[in-house]
Parts: C-alpha cells; structure tokens; sequence
C-alpha cells in the first residue's frame, strides 16, 4: 500500500516537470545563452565545463573522506536499526525497510541540509566579501553531502564510482532549469536501468554543460541583489539582504533535496520490483 501512494506521488510530481511549458522569457534567455556560447571558442569551452565537472569529482571526494560524512553514516545506520536489527551495513537499508521507513530517515537528512543552508544563507547576505565569495561553492558542497546522504539512506554506497557519478548526475539534473528537467530523469533512470556493473559507470561522465549555466547566473544575480541591499540597515543589521541570501539558498537545497528524493525512491520502488 504504501508502494503504490509513494508511486502516485512521484507521478504528480513528475507531471509538473513533463508538462512544463517555457515562458517567453525563458525561451529569450535561453537563446541569449545559446548564442553567447556559440561565439565562445569550442576548445577553451570544452576545457572550462572539463575543469568545472573536475571540480565536482574532487569535491564528492572529499566530503567522502571528512569525518562529519562518517558521523553522519553512522547516524543514519543508527536510525535505520531503530527499525531493523537486522542492519550492519549501508546496504541493508535497502534490503531490510520499507520505502516509507527510508523516506522517513531520509526526510531528516533534507531537514538539517536546508536548515544548514538557510543559515548559510543568512551569514552571506550579512558577512562582508569573504562570506559572499565562498557562498557559492560552499552551496555547491552542501548540496552535494545532502545528496550523498539522501543516496545513503536509501542504501547506496556513495564511495563506489558507479554511486559516485549517480549523485552527481542527480546534482546536475536537480539543479538545472525547470523546463530541463524531465529530460534529465529519463536520462538518469536510463542509466540505472541499463547498469551494467554493480561499481563501474559505463555512461556518459559530462556534468556541466550549457544547459546547467543557468544555475550559475542565477548566482551571480543574487550576489548583486545582496550587495545592493547591504547598506539598507534596520536596527543595524542588513535584513533585506539576509533574507535574500538565506532565501535562495533555502530554496535552492529544498529543489536539490527533494529531486534526489524522488530519484531514490524510485531507484528504491525499481529496484524491489526487479528483486521480485
């Protein structure tokens, strides 16, 4: 029963994407962009999205070797055998609960990372230059761990290639355009679906392409909103400019977290449907 609730709601979900039509500014924008990269030499942009999407890959590293990733592992093993004492690894999550029992856990995970992020937020939209020119990549890192941890949750192994380049193409398709993004799911269950090797990623490991610049800009405008609001003080603080960044950033990690939610679950639902 709850199998088939969890699938209607992935499906109302996903409706919004695959029936999304563009507005007439989004269309102008992306043509603007198209035409902007077009005059942009082919090399020296091959080389600019190659060291972005390196970037991304040492990241994912690294937040797979710091401590805090393995405090918050043992959380989520911890909470997993309130339900199951059945569990002694990540992989048994998916083996020993329920959908519901692992969107529960996971739920937790998207909690914290938001509020994290809502603090972030508010830091840079108060802090000086410094808290402005690190806000951007440290949004990037946090929302990376959120994923990792979604993906956690629901028993995959992040440190294995194949779990690697999953979370992050579910980073790259839950951060691009809204009318981008149900092209971006069919190309990420097309990939689980034809996994060919339980650690090796035989796809395509591009990341960041013209598509996902949006995200980027969208960035860069509110910085400038930011910097435009700093020096309107109320009682000494710079609200307007705290509420933009902890906003955005806020909304930011609720768009990233809940799209990797649905993925998992339904890798999840798949997955139980192929073991039967």
């Amino acid at each position: 029963m709850s199998h088939e609730r969890i699938r209607t709601e992935l499906k109302t979900w996903l409706e919004q994407y695959q029936q999304y039509q563009p507005n007439d500014f989004e269309m102008v924008y992306d043509h603007w962009v198209q035409q902007s990269l077009m005059n942009v030499d082919p090399q020296m942009k091959k080389a600019f999205f190659s060291k972005l999407d390196a970037w991304f890959f040492h990241t994912h590293a690294f937040l797979q070797g710091t401590s805090y990733q393995y405090e918050a592992r043992e959380r989520i093993l911890t909470v997993g055998r309130i339900f199951s004492n059945q569990i002694e690894k990540i992989e048994d999550m998916e083996k020993e609960l329920t959908v519901e029992q692992l969107t529960y856990i996971a739920e937790q995970q998207m909690t914290r990372g938001r509020l994290y992020s809502f603090a972030q937020g508010g830091l840079t939209g108060a802090g000086g230059w410094l808290f402005l020119g690190v806000d951007y990549p440290l949004m990037m890192l946090m929302n990376l761990r959120a994923i990792q941890l979604i993906g956690l949750t629901f028993g995959h192994e992040m440190n294995h290639p194949y779990e690697m380049m999953i979370s992050l193409k579910v980073f790259h398709a839950a951060t691009l355009p809204k009318r981008l993004k149900a092209s971006a799911w069919n190309e990420l269950l097309e990939e689980v679906e034809k996994k060919e090797h339980p650690y090796i990623f035989a796809g395509e490991d591009q990341l960041t392409d013209e598509g996902w610049m949006e995200q980027p800009m969208k960035q860069c405008f509110k910085s400038l909103f930011i910097l435009m609001f700093r020096k309107k003080l109320i009682q000494g603080l710079p609200f307007i400019s705290i509420a933009i960044g902890a906003y955005s950033n806020y909304h930011l990690t609720k768009q990233v977290t809940e799209f990797a939610m649905k993925f998992y679950q339904y890798r999840h639902l798949m997955n139980k449907e192929g073991a039967s």
